[in-house]
């Protein structure tokens, strides 16, 4: 980058993992065989600058690729999970494009990662321009004061003009959302509009909220049981689940079309906040995104397509059913080869486990517990260089040991750990006054750094098990109101819930307050 030195992007964490589809929504789709869960892989890319000497990591981004392997509806498409930067770019300088040079750095990030994905054969990203809580963060704990978070239409205009940037150099094929692509007809579109359609993220909007409103609708329909005054009509009548292109009539169909209302109503107002990327061109008849075979496109609208299938089923309609509807003249498709996409999306790259980076709530844990924080270009040095440190030494503690006599902070290799007990440690002083008498089981020296360095894998895997109840233990003590303790993944996934309850909450709240202000002024 012209201006800009000393800049790496380096990819932290590889690793894949399987998405479980939640109860209510899968139980709606039990009899069309809906995949219980997705597989995916889970990466996050972080870029660092060198500032005064010091590597500092300045912008990090977590996301989740469902390969060719994965069942449809998240077959080859990518969603941006998270996206997290702070203030420290070097030089504080506008590009010649008129931006910030390091929105142009953070755009080319984005645009180059969106090109590789296109090349890997993935036909569409999507991304929930959902800016941070008032004093959450996503990714880097502890933002600088001067730094601002941005309002939700800012936050998408900065998606948007990136985006725009990619459909220039020809890596974005078109832009929509996921309300015009999923729940409404536009133009000649001749697919289902159902819930079985929706791309299933984890951590996304609209999983949650149909699963909050699923159980609302079960809770009505108890109360319409209970209610004994006669019966009463149903939600849903079989004329409006034909009119959605229903042929099932069923309830559990009843119950999709009536969550499909719901959510549409509760998405329509801030549909511009759900991007859909196509990186692959898509039918302008079943919406399905074309990886192979032919397109068929118009040779006079703009943007008109069909895949193979639709293009024999148009070949036999009768003329007046032909495209374009509604016109006497009809128009005549050319085709166009699609030899550009891989019959896979396999990535290349091999694994990168680490325990601190499986989740954005595991790293902002590890950076709370130890007071790594982004708030002072110092504090963002240290913690950048201790995050460095973490990612190079796997077996390393995650916290600093404190001693449980004196209380000061034992250094690598100067301490006596409890054989029994997990979280009891003195330090060589205090084991050398008294010799540990105090405590009733056996204390073992903790290992140097050359003695850990050439522990054999058996050992480092061990290390790791212990780390993993240190972690435990430590979001126990800080935290964990209950009686009984679960286990540190089980805990890190309730918060992630609890933090994507609050954003879908606020995201309500913020809605509800733009209607009263329309409303009031309307009025």
């Amino acid at each position: 980058v012209p201006g800009a030195e000393a800049l790496v992007v380096r990819v932290v964490s590889s690793v894949d993992k399987k998405l479980e589809v939640k109860p209510r929504f899968l139980e709606i789709f039990q009899e069309e065989n809906y995949p219980p869960e997705f597989p995916y892989k889970s990466k996050v890319v972080l870029l660092f600058q060198k500032i005064e000497g010091v590597e500092v990591c300045l912008f990090g981004m977590y996301v989740q690729e469902f390969g060719s392997e994965c069942a449809f509806p998240n077959q080859r498409r990518v969603y941006l999970s998270y996206l997290d930067s702070v203030k420290y770019f070097r030089p504080e300088v506008k590009a010649v494009t008129g931006e910030a040079l390091r929105t142009f750095v953070y755009h080319e990030i984005l645009i180059g990662y969106l090109e590789y994905c296109k090349k890997r054969g993935f036909t569409s990203c999507y991304i929930w321009a959902c800016p941070p809580l008032k004093g959450e963060d996503y990714i880097l704990y502890c933002h600088p004061e001067i730094q601002k978070t941005p309002k939700s239409d800012k936050l998408r205009e900065w998606y948007l003009s990136m985006l725009r940037k990619a459909a220039k150099e020809k890596i974005v094929v078109d832009l929509t959302n996921l309300y015009d692509h999923f729940f409404v007809y536009a133009g000649e579109c001749k697919a289902k509009v159902t819930a079985a359609r929706l791309p299933y993220f984890d951590g996304d909007y609209w999983p949650g909220a149909a699963e909050d409103l699923i159980n609302q609708l079960r809770q009505e329909e108890d109360g319409r049981k209970l209610n004994r005054k006669g019966t009463t009509k149903k939600t849903i009548t079989k004329r409006a689940l034909k009119a959605s292109g229903q042929s099932d009539l069923s309830a559990n169909a009843s119950k999709d079309l009536l969550l499909m209302h719901k959510l549409g109503e509760t998405i329509s107002p801030m549909k511009e906040d759900f991007i859909m990327v196509h990186l692959q061109h898509c039918c302008s008849h079943c919406c399905i995104l074309m990886v192979s075979g032919t397109r068929w496109v118009c040779n006079q609208c703009k943007n008109f397509q069909i895949c193979d299938k639709c293009y024999e089923v148009e070949q036999k309609r009768e003329e007046r059913e032909r495209h374009p509807i509604n016109q006497r003249e009809k128009h005549v498709f050319y085709p166009v080869e699609i030899t550009d996409v891989p019959t896979d999306t396999k990535d290349k790259d091999e694994i990168l486990e680490s325990e601190f980076f499986d989740t954005r709530q595991a790293f902002l844990s590890l950076c709370q517990g130890n007071h790594y924080q982004y708030d002072t270009l110092r504090r963002a040095k240290h913690s950048s260089m201790m995050v460095l440190y973490h990612l190079h030494n796997p077996t390393a503690p995650a916290f600093v040991t404190t001693c449980n006599v004196c209380h000061l902070d034992i250094e690598t290799g100067q301490g006596w750990r409890c054989e029994v007990c997990p979280d009891f440690d003195v330090c060589n002083a205090c084991f050398q006054r008294d010799g540990g008498i105090d405590h009733p089981h056996k204390l073992t020296n903790h290992p140097s750094m050359a003695e850990r360095d050439a522990q054999n894998k058996e050992a480092r895997q061990l290390r790791v098990l212990q780390l993993r109840k240190m972690l435990d233990l430590l979001v126990h003590a800080s935290q964990c109101r209950s009686a009984h303790c679960q286990d540190l993944k089980d805990h890190l996934k309730r918060l992630q819930q609890q933090s994507d309850s609050r954003r879908r909450a606020a995201v309500m709240e913020m809605m509800r307050q733009r209607a009263a202000e329309v409303a009031g002024s309307s009025g």
